[in-house]
Formats: C-alpha cells, sequence, structure tokens
C-alpha cells in the first residue's frame, strides 16, 4: 500500500510541477523583420496587400506546393479570405485581411485549425524611404493559452518564425526587384 500511495504522489507530482510552472511562462509572443526593397512604396505595397501573391513568397508555401488554397472575398480588401489545407507541416487553417491602409499596411488575423486551433495577428508595414526605396515590416503576434503555454519554454517562436519572415522577405525583395530589371 506504502508503494502506491508513492507511486501516485509522484504521478501526481509530475503533473502538478508542470502546470505550475505554466502559471509563470508568458503567453504572448511576437516576431519582427524587415528588409528594404529598392522599388517605390506604391509598387511594394499593390503586390504585398493580394494574399493570393503570398504564395510566391511565403516559406509556408514553399513548404507543401500541393496545398489546396481556396479564397473568398475580393483579393486586396478587408474581408478577403485565403483559406489552406496542407501537409502535416503546413497544416489547415485561414488567413483573413481585417485591417488596410493603402501604402502603410496590411494587417490580417490567421486562424488555424490544424496541427492545432490557435488566432495570431500578423501584419505588413510599408514605409517609404525614398522615392525607389520602401522599408517592409513583417510581424506576427499571439498567445498560447495555459497550460499550451509551456511549450513557449522549449520552442524558440522567435527565431522559428523569424527565419520564415527572414526567408520570405529576402524573396519578396528578390521578386520586385527582378520586376524592375525586367521592365
Amino acid at each position: 500500500m506504502r508503494v502506491l500511495k508513492i507511486v501516485l504522489i509522484a504521478l501526481l507530482a509530475l503533473i502538478a510541477i508542470p502546470l505550475l510552472v505554466a502559471l509563470f511562462v508568458p503567453k504572448d509572443f511576437g516576431v519582427e523583420r524587415t528588409i528594404e526593397i529598392e522599388r517605390p512604396v506604391e509598387e511594394v505595397f499593390d503586390f504585398i496587400k493580394l494574399l493570393r501573391n503570398q504564395e510566391l513568397y511565403s516559406k509556408w508555401a514553399e513548404m507543401d506546393p500541393d496545398a489546396i488554397n481556396t479564397y473568398r472575398g475580393t483579393d486586396g480588401t478587408v474581408g478577403f479570405v485565403s483559406r489552406w489545407e496542407g501537409n502535416e507541416d503546413v497544416g489547415i487553417g485561414e488567413q483573413e485581411i481585417i485591417e488596410l491602409s493603402e501604402n502603410e499596411y496590411i494587417k490580417t488575423e490567421l486562424r488555424f485549425e490544424e496541427p492545432f486551433d490557435s488566432v495570431s495577428y500578423s501584419a505588413l508595414y510599408t514605409t517609404a524611404l525614398t522615392d525607389s526605396t520602401t522599408r517592409v515590416v513583417w510581424d506576427m503576434t499571439g498567445s498560447m493559452p495555459y497550460p499550451m503555454n509551456l511549450l513557449l519554454l522549449f520552442m524558440d517562436i522567435e527565431q522559428a518564425l523569424g527565419d520564415d519572415f527572414d526567408f520570405g522577405l529576402n524573396k519578396l525583395k528578390g521578386i520586385l526587384e527582378d520586376e524592375e530589371q525586367s521592365s
């Protein structure tokens, strides 16, 4: 009987300790990356405000080129929804334009369904540095509910998402600056 009691106490401790630790782990996360593109702000913004164009520069589109994408609404306007159903690396979800200010920013809500339900917010900001140079900032914010926030101790979300944003921004720069050379 004593052994059973020790096993139960140990089992409860194994469950309780992570749950207690999760109480003190932040739930929110944020990632931001920046690049400068040698194109006028109007041209950069006209390209990035179209969610369909993300398939050309997004790391996630490259991770599953066979993902099924569907759309609702008018691309580049508030309310447009881009939905994807992909492999286990990409999952299932949708992105909706929730706010847009011409030549300044596009804000979206990301609703993930698989591999787990969550909601995050992403934005692309454009700033004219000169008549022919634009700064683009890509960010994402979100939160992990308790006790899932415990995973933030083991995941470097800043690095993982940041690397994906860097990849996408560099690809975006290549696409837009190559257009300049071909025109």
